[in-house]
Order: structure tokens, then C-alpha cells, then sequence
């Protein structure tokens, strides 16, 4: 949602005063002649138009305010004291007005006087109070703003009141709003129009040449970078708007980017959206420095937690910069690249002829067709069915670059593998019906070909160390002059949870042997107590099972249960990193309890969810 328009608003001692807004054509004018008899609510918005797409701003396309004066606008919003440094939200009709006023101190009395501008407070007994003026940043809005945007819009007019604040300390303030006086006052007695009046505040004060670089920021890009005074830098971002410059139609609302931060792990990635020469951007010069830490050891193959090692950063500190950079739309959250990760082209994906993105691929991938490749994920499929060992390590690293850079553009979605546990409670009569029914379940193997079953798990037993693919060695680093990634394999780390070894104490490791008859009372004695954290329904189902009979696979099943591992929250990749299992670990165990475990692909809810388009 844009802004209709900006207001700033001052009182003092001598009364209050609309100094400056934007846009400033000349409000209530004259409406066309079609529309002269019919009944206009006098704060009606001229122009209704769905304003979220618009990539370029015209004053005309954002909708103008009509039905108001510069004296309601000052008697709406000079508010009393009391209101002052809090929230302040008022809807008429179909105009919502949202701002924190702000009571600012003035510089000094001798200053505050010699503007013509007295002090806004005194008491009654005798001395006078710090003299005090207030600044009150109001931002115009549709009616229909959601609280998402009427929040990030109330935090923007806070910051900027107390910015401003800060800057009167060196008399910005009082100097700004003498000038606006002084010219409002000179255009007046020679009856300038009000527009042109706004004009020249806008060549004589930088405070106006701020607040409309704000607004045009706003309705251009939602991301904005200014400077007061020359010396104090205030950053914001409006995700509804910034995010859509990598995802057209998306609503991303700060509430949703909170959801998935909440969830990050250490196992996740971070990808880039943008080039390294616009991160600066989304940074007040302070922060600079901690974040080129953090993008001289980025690397969209390797987790946080190595990033951080690597960037000598505390993982907290890589979660506080990575969170920023997501809300910026500098960033997306993945799951580092590897060989195992399965990717199906995204539902909403914008493949048409005459897409923008075609050109773009086949200029950034020479002699690539964007179809050609991206046909190969017509069905969920994992990067290493789509690599063999004699191919050159060159032609891997190409296929690494394409799908990040599919990625980018939200065109390829990752599909992770879910476990639900739902044992049978058939008879033993109908167990054989029963595990032939559960071979025809997207999560079986039963009767699958040998390419299937391979698929649903995520690859062949042969090719589970989750390695990243081999690639070039000239490519990660995408500097300002270069056009291309550099990834190179020496700095390749593999999955948190493929580099540990299990910490299942009970057992060193898992029997991929069938298995056979117990020869000891003491074996049979620890599956009856393992068996305890099943019910009897449960532990009826298992027990039929063979490879129940075996200490080690059911101790890691039973294990894994009790974690809630088994209940569809948790994919693949989260249970091996907590738990310290390899992939084929947990493969195996899948396979051989697929009677009573369902497992199926999804995509992660917590990342997905900023992408849905509404």
C-alpha cells in the first residue's frame, strides 16, 4: 500500500502551521464536468486506481487528497501535549492519516526567538519551561491499509520524529521551519500559487527535499536511504513494497518475514537477491562493517553456522545480520546446494513466451535455454539425478549456478521430505494386504522402480553423503564489475549433520543386514522395554515388522519418536542435523519401517509462506 501523501506540521506558542507536503498540486480542485452532479464525499481519493504495482512514481498515478485545506490539515493534526510521542491515527472515509507526534525541544531561546517562533509551553507561577515546538511527519493512507502497513508507516514517522529531534541539537529544526515560514509568509502577500510556494520551500530547505525523496522512495522501490542535516542516515523498508521487486503480486508483510526468522536454524543458507554493491543500502554506515564480514565468507553451498565460523561472527550475530538482509529483500533463506536437494518449478512461476526472465537467462547463461533447463524440474527431482560422475566438474558447476539463479527468481521451489508415523491396526490375517496397500503410498518402495525409489528419498544409497556439487573454481564471489558467481570448491562445506557422526549411545552403528532371531534373554528384554512408548495398537504393528527384531534399528526408531520426529513437522534435513544421523542412516531406518511410517515432499511451510502471492 503507497502513500496518498506526506504532511508536515509544526506548532508553537504562536499557533500551528502546515509547512510542507507532498504532492503538492493544489487540493480541491474543480472535478470534471461528467462527475458535477453527482454526490463526491468531499474526502473522497480522486484516484482508486491499485496502486501496488506501480514501479515508477507520477504524482497523478499515486491519487491526490481533495475536500482538504492546509488549515484543516494543521487544526487535525497540531495536536495537545498529551497525544505527543505516541501513535496518532485518524480515518475520514476513505483516508486513513497515521504519525507519532513529536514534542522537540527547541535548540536554545535566543535561536527560538529570533525565528519568530515562541515557546510552546510556560508555567503559570513564573519561569517559563523549556521552550518546545512540535514536529508531527503525517503519512496519507487508503482506508483499506492493513494493520501490517499502518504499523511499518506509524515506525517510519517515529523514526523520522525522533531523527529530527536529534538533529535539534544543532538547531535544524528551528532553522528548517523558519525558512518554510518565511517563504510561505513572502509568497503569500504576493499571492503565489500554493503549489509554487511549495516549490520554492522544496529549493530553499533540505527537511522538504527530504521527506519528498521519502515518498518518491516509497512508491518506487519501498526501500529508503536518507540523510538529515547532512550528518544523521535513517534507513527503512516497507516490505510490501520491496519485496515485490524480486516477486511481482507478493504481499510480504512484516509479520510473515517475523514467522520465518523465527524459524531459522543453523543448518539453513542465505542466498542473495542482489548484487554485493547493494547491500550498503540497507546499512547505516555503522553497520557496514559486520555485514562485509558476514558477504566475505558467503557462499550459498555451505550453512550459517559455517558462514559464521568462516566470517569469525557469532551465530547470533549472523541470525541479527541475515534477518536484516531477508527484510530488505536483499536475501532468501534455502537450504545450502547439495546433490540431494529435490526442486519442482514453482506453481506461480511467470514462464510465458514472452517473459522478461527468458531473455535475462539467456544472457546471463549463453547458448541456455531458461525452458530446457527448467523442464527438468517437472517433477520433483534432486540435482544429482541430473549429475553423473563423468560429467566435468564444469558442467556441474554451471547446473549450481542455473538453479540458484532460478532460485533468485522464485522459480524453482525446494521440496523437503516429511516422515509421519501411521502404523496399520489390521489383524495378522490381513498383514499382507495391509503392507502391499502401503506400497502403493507416494512414501513407499514396495513396488516402485528402482529411478522411484531413488527419487522419493532423495537418491540412491550409493550417492547419500549429501555432498555439494564439485564446482569451478573462479566463480563465488559475484563482485561490482563482474557478472557471473565464483564457486569454488575449497570453500564447500558439507550439511552441519553429514560432517558429525551419530550420538546414538546405543549403538555404534546401524545393521543394514536383515535381520534374524534374537539369541539372548537380555536382547529380548531391552525390545519390551523399547516397545513401552507405543501403544498397543502400535506395538502390535511393529512387531510385525522384521526388522523390529533388531536392538539398533528400534532403539533409533523409538528415539526418533519420542523427539516428535515422526509427526510431519520436521523434514529430513532438521532431523539429521539434531540428531547427528547421516542421510543414509535415516534412509535405511525409513525404508525398513515403511509399514508404519509415511513419508511424503513438501515444501518448507516457514519460507514458503513469504513468497505466496495474494
Amino acid at each position: 500500500m503507497l502513500p496518498l501523501a506526506v504532511i508536515l506540521v509544526y506548532l508553537d506558542s504562536k499557533g500551528d502551521r502546515l509547512l510542507y507536503r507532498y504532492p503538492y498540486q493544489t487540493l480541491g480542485e474543480e472535478e470534471p464536468e461528467e462527475c458535477t452532479n453527482k454526490k463526491r464525499n468531499p474526502f473522497a481519493i480522486s484516484n482508486t486506481d491499485d496502486l501496488l504495482q506501480a514501479t515508477t512514481h507520477q504524482s497523478h498515478a499515486h491519487g491526490h487528497l481533495q475536500g482538504f485545506t492546509d488549515d484543516v490539515f494543521s487544526a487535525l493534526f497540531a495536536v495537545k501535549p498529551q497525544l505527543c510521542n505516541q501513535k496518532f491515527e485518524l480515518k475520514l472515509n476513505d483516508v486513513r492519516f497515521v504519525s507519532h507526534p513529536t514534542l522537540v525541544p527547541a535548540a536554545s531561546a535566543t535561536s527560538t526567538s529570533s525565528t519568530g517562533m515562541g515557546a510552546a509551553s510556560t508555567v503559570g507561577a513564573g519561569a517559563p519551561k523549556k521552550q518546545q515546538m512540535l514536529i508531527n511527519i503525517v503519512f496519507a493512507l487508503n482506508a483499506q491499509a492493513s494493520y501490517s502497513i499502518v504499523k511499518c508507516y506509524h515506525e517510519l514517522s517515529k523514526r523520522l520524529g525522533l531523527a529530527l529531534k536529534f538533529e535539534e541539537q544543532r538547531g535544524y529544526i528551528t532553522e528548517q521551519t523558519a525558512c518554510m515560514a518565511r517563504t510561505h509568509d513572502e509568497q503569500q502577500q504576493l499571492q503565489t500559487p500554493l503549489e509554487r510556494t511549495f516549490e520554492l520551500i522544496e529549493e530553499r530547505c533540505s527537511l522538504a527535499q527530504a521527506l519528498k525523496s521519502i515518498f518518491n522512495d516509497l512508491c518506487t522501490t519501498g526501500l529508503l536511504s536518507t540523510t538529515l542535516n547532512q550528518n544523521l542516515t535513517l534507513t527503512f523498508c516497507l516490505p510490501a513494497k520491496a519485496h515485490q521487486l524480486h516477486k511481482k503480486g507478493s504481499m510480504v508483510d512484516p509479520e510473515t518475514i517475523d514467522r520465518c526468522l523465527r524459524a531459522l536454524k543453523p543448518y539453513h543458507g542465505m542466498l542473495l537477491l542482489v548484487d554485493f554493491a547493494e547491500l550498503l543500502d540497507c546499512v547505516p554506515p555503522t553497520g557496514a562493517r559486520m555485514l562485509w564480514q558476514l558477504v566475505d565468507a558467503y557462499n550459498p553451498l555451505i550453512s550459517l553456522q559455517s558462514m559464521a565460523s568462516n566470517a569469525d561472527l557469532s551465530i547470533e550475530h549472523v541470525y541479527k545480520l541475515v534477518s536484516h538482509l531477508v527484510y530488505w529483500a536483499k536475501a532468501t533463506i534455502i537450504y545450502p546446494l547439495c546433490e540431494t536437494n529435490v526442486y519442482v518449478i514453482a506453481p506461480d512461476a511467470p514462464l510465458y513466451t514472452k517473459s522478461h526472465l527468458v531473455g535475462k537467462f539467456s544472457t546471463r547463461f549463453a547458448g541456455m535455454s531458461l525452458f530446457e533447463v527448467i523442464s527438468d524440474f517437472s517433477l520433483p527431482t534432486s540435482i544429482g539425478h541430473l549429475t553423473t560422475p563423468l560429467q566435468q566438474p564444469a558442467r556441474q558447476g554451471i547446473l549450481a549456478q542455473m538453479v540458484l539463479w532460478m532460485l533468485q527468481h522464485h522459480l524453482l521451489m525446494q521440496l523437503h521430505t516429511y516422515v509421519q508415523f501411521m502404523p496399520s491396526d489390521a489383524d495378522d490375517e490381513f498383514a499382507d494386504s495391509a503392507s502391499c496397500a502401503q506400497a502403493e503410498l507416494p512414501g513407499s518402495c514396495g513396488n516402485l522402480t528402482e529411478d522411484e525409489h531413488d527419487r522419493l528419498h532423495g537418491g540412491s544409497l550409493l550417492s547419500m553423503s549429501s555432498q555439494p556439487l564439485p564446482m569451478p573454481a573462479n566463480a563465488l564471489r559475484r563482485t561490482i564489475s563482474e557478472d557471473h558467481y565464483s564457486l569454488t570448491s575449497d570453500n564447500i562445506a558439507v550439511q552441519p549433520s553429514s560432517s558429525h557422526k551419530s550420538n546414538f549411545s546405543m549403538t555404534a552403528s546401524l545393521s543394514t543386514d536383515n535381520c534374524g532371531s534374537l539369541n539372548s534373554i537380555e536382547d529380548e528384554q531391552k525390545l519390551k522395554e523399547l516397545l513401552l512408548v507405543f501403544n498397543d495398537g502400535d506395538r502390535a504393528a511393529i512387531r510385525r515388522i522384521p526388522a523390529s527384531s533388531n536392538v539398533d534399528d528400534l532403539s533409533l526408531l523409538c528415539k526418533l519418536y519420542q523427539m516428535g520426529y515422526f509427526k510431519s513437522e520436521h523434514h529430513l534435513e532438521e532431523i539429521m542435523y539434531f540428531e547427528n544421523l547421516r542421510r543414509s542412516q535415516l534412509l535405511q531406518l525409513l525404508d525398513k519401517f515403511r509399514n508404519v511410517l509415511i513419508i511424503y515432499e513438501t515444501e518448507d511451510p516457514a519460507v514458503a509462506s513469504m513468497y505466496k502471492t495474494k
